[in-house]
């Protein structure tokens, strides 16, 4: 894996990076685990805009990922590692002794061929291995932790990121996220040893604006160059502004406005990533 830079032969290309694909095994999808992306364009049931900046973008079906990891000390074998276009990272498929087929998201240092399991008790710290976080050895990297035990990872699932299993204290341990937040995760809850694989995708440069759009990504427009009934930022004459700076389209002020409802879960940061 690594980063392709082009020669300049047009403008787009001159600022274009990307990473090669030479660590995928095949370019065709298992077809029993696709599934239908409806587009919104942004809009809501009412046909309302809800999310900006999004519409077009490139037609793509879902990869439906195994998240929970709860098919247990069945062995799977790496049979492919894919493209997946609804994420960072890459995903691998596994075929297990059962004839059974699943994605998970792929870490660094699997290939073709590689033996993963997923088990309630102590097994091999092997990357792509799955175990609850009391089975894990401190001072491990981990991804796709759960914060739920059994609803599957929901934390540490992008390009290159990886968390780390810091401490042990009863029933909880001490997670490090990427963010650099250390918050308790229960000990029942599973993880994944290793890091998300493609860490490369921080550097890629997209070199020219359409393809952004093919991502379904329009473009943004700055508040002040918008007209007063569209934003609190818009009107005036020339580049002078109204008085609400700085906030969002809806009024609530912002850059450094803090609107964290769901304090009480703040018991489970150990220490916050804004420290």
């Amino acid at each position: 894996m690594a980063i392709k830079v082009l020669k300049p032969t047009s403008p787009a290309r001159r600022y274009l990076q990307y990473v090669d694909f030479a660590e995928l095994s095949t370019d065709t999808p298992h077809k029993a685990l696709l599934a239908p992306i409806h587009k919104t364009g942004g809009r809501n049931c009412y046909g309302r805009v809800t999310s900006w900046q999004r519409g077009g973008g490139h037609k793509r079906r879902y990869r439906m990922i195994d998240f929970r990891r709860d098919k247990l000390d069945i062995p799977a074998t790496v049979a492919t590692v894919e493209y997946d276009p609804n994420r960072s990272a890459r995903i691998a498929l596994l075929k297990y002794s059962d004839g059974d087929y699943r994605y998970i998201i792929a870490p660094i240092g699997i290939k073709v061929g590689s033996k993963l399991v997923s088990s309630n008790q102590e097994g091999p710290i092997l990357p792509g291995n799955a175990y609850p976080l009391e089975f894990i050895p401190v001072g491990t990297n981990i991804y796709n932790v759960e914060l739920k035990i059994g609803k599957g990872g929901a934390l540490v699932r992008s390009a290159g990121t990886m968390a780390q299993l810091m401490a042990k204290e009863g029933e909880y341990g001490q997670v490090k996220l990427p963010s650099g937040e250390v918050r308790y995760v229960h000990l029942k809850c599973r993880a994944t040893i290793g890091q998300v694989g493609n860490a490369d995708h921080s550097n890629v440069s997209r070199g020219k604006a359409g393809r952004t759009r093919y991502l379904g990504r329009r473009p943004h427009v700055r508040g002040v160059a918008m007209n007063p009934i569209d934003h609190p930022h818009g009107g005036g004459e020339g580049k002078t502004s109204g008085g609400r700076h700085p906030v969002t389209p809806w009024g609530q002020p912002t850059k450094g406005y803090k609107t964290r409802k769901r304090t009480h879960t703040d018991r489970f940061i150990v220490k916050s990533r804004h420290a």
